[in-house]
């Protein structure tokens, strides 16, 4: 397994929308397997392969509490069945806009459909941080960040600060 670089915004990369995943193969497991150990090394509860430049539609989470053992799961060619009418806010944040926090709006549950790390399609509900987890990876699928649900003030505010880190960070 390989820790990779996380792509920080602004990037185009984390704007375009991902290609499916045509063939789930020994690739697109070391993929995941890498996604998993750069998520974890973070830390964060979800990566998305745009983030660390890989274009395909897979994404992975692990919400469980710190506490509890490790639940890594592995989403390929996600896409929501079914949303909730309810909605919840929970403050966000994301592995490519480091240390900033903003609260973003979304349904309180979801149904997904996506492929396993064996290539099996499976379906599953997902409620409260799960679910928030979820649709904020597959924006990033989708070349949606979470600023993009929050005022254009704040978009340019939280943008700028990017520009200025990746500055800084371009120096060291």
């Amino acid at each position: 397994m390989t820790i990779r670089p996380i792509l920080i915004h602004p990037d185009p990369r984390l704007k375009k929308v991902c290609d499916p995943v045509s063939n789930v193969d020994a690739n697109i497991r070391k993929l995941a397997d890498d996604m998993l150990e750069t998520m974890y090394d973070a830390p964060g509860v979800g990566l998305a392969a745009p983030q660390i430049g890989v274009m395909s539609r897979i994404f992975v989470i692990d919400t469980s509490d710190k506490e509890a053992p490790a639940d890594p799961m592995v989403l390929i060619n996600p896409e929501i069945t079914w949303e909730s009418e309810e909605l919840n806010t929970h403050e966000e944040g994301c592995l490519s806009i480091p240390e900033m926090y903003e609260e973003v709006t979304r349904p309180k549950q979801v149904r997904m459909a996506y492929l396993d790390v064996d290539g099996k399609p499976q379906e599953r509900e997902f409620d409260a941080l799960a679910a928030t987890a979820v649709q904020h990876e597959l924006d990033h699928l989708n070349g949606i960040l979470f600023i993009d649900h929050i005022s254009r003030l704040k978009r340019t505010m939280i943008t700028n600060k990017m520009k200025k880190l990746k500055k800084e960070l371009a120096r060291d």
